[in-house]
């Protein structure tokens, strides 16, 4: 799926001129701020939990933030910037190098589409189009649909009415039911003692081929990585999927499932109505998850697990057997 930049920096980054007293030459100049695992030279990355310990050895990146407990796991070709909080000290570099990731502004370059525009795509009433959105051959566009700046729909693709994509990429085959809005700022704030900071999104969405998303749904861009659902996954009503989170292929999600940020989902989940999956889980493949279960931490391959917090189905049997 090809790469979109949504958010363009507004500035280059020169690292001392966030860290003045550190010892950086004055022309060190950052290419991109990016995850462990994704950074690659020039790159600033973060490493500000221990879950994450096993990439921060092996990360690309040329500048990492992060704490003094946790600099011991990078490697010696990582240079260190050594902070007491690190997602705040990355909000403030976010928001000064991309000041729009910070508030999902309207796109004021949003027009009226034109119907001969985009050969072979059927529209209905009041669509509005923003710059440079891509629209593939033969796909169905409902009424009221907005498709802010730089949105990608790949070939056959079908949008019910009142959606709304912005900082997304669609590849083909994909529907969306009416009512859903993608690519939304999640919900990224950094507790402090006198207010919550907001974190800025600078992600986007990427759904690849044969998605179907049914009505009323909500996934949010990545905050510095990406949102992404793989390849035949199926979305019930009311799905709502927060920043960063990655869904595999043929994965199976029920009404009312909720993702909060950057767990990840192998292939051929199926997860039941109502359940709630924590931030920063691996659930691995073939999983099967009960409705209205809550899921408090990481589940490996091939299993089966039911209700609050979310046990072995046998263990849940069990317990239900002793009430």
């Amino acid at each position: 799926m090809q790469k979109i930049i949504f958010f363009k920096k507004k500035e280059n980054i020169y690292i001392n001129k966030f860290f003045p007293n550190l010892n950086f030459g004055k022309n060190e100049k950052i290419s991109n701020i990016s995850t462990l695992t994704k950074s690659t030279k020039n790159d600033l990355t973060f490493f500000d939990s221990i879950k994450y310990k096993s990439f921060a050895n092996k990360t690309k990146a040329s500048y990492c933030l992060t704490t003094k407990k946790l600099e011991k796991y990078l490697s010696n070709d990582v240079k260190k910037i050594v902070v007491k909080n690190v997602l705040f000290e990355l909000a403030k570099i976010l928001k000064k190098i991309y000041p729009n990731a910070d508030v999902d502004y309207p796109d004021l370059s949003l027009k009226s589409v034109k119907k001969n525009q985009f050969k072979s795509v059927k529209f209905g009433n009041n669509v509005l189009v923003g710059k440079n959105v891509k629209i593939g051959k033969n796909c169905f566009i409902g009424s009221n649909v907005i498709l802010e700046h730089d949105v990608v729909l790949g070939h056959n693709c079908v949008l019910g009415s009142n959606v709304i994509l912005k900082n997304t990429v669609l590849g083909n085959n994909v529907v969306i039911q009416d009512d859903c809005k993608i690519g939304l700022k999640g919900f990224g704030f950094i507790p402090m003692k006198d207010k919550n900071i907001k974190f800025p999104h600078i992600g986007c969405v990427l759904i690849n081929d044969n998605v179907e998303i049914a009505s009323g749904c909500t996934i949010d861009r990545g905050s510095v990585d990406n949102t992404e659902i793989g390849k035949n996954t199926y979305l019930d009503n009311q799905v709502h999927i927060a920043h960063n989170v990655k869904i595999g292929s043929n994965c199976m999600i029920a009404g009312q499932v909720g993702f909060a940020g950057s767990s990840t989902i192998g292939n051929n989940v199926s997860i039941g109505g109502q359940a709630g999956i924590s931030g920063h889980l691996n659930i691995g493949n073939n999983v099967k998850i009960g409705g209205g279960s809550g899921v408090v931490k990481d589940i490996e391959d091939n299993q089966i697990v039911m209700g609050y917090p979310a046990v072995s189905f046998k263990e849940f049997i069990k317990n239900w057997k002793k009430q």
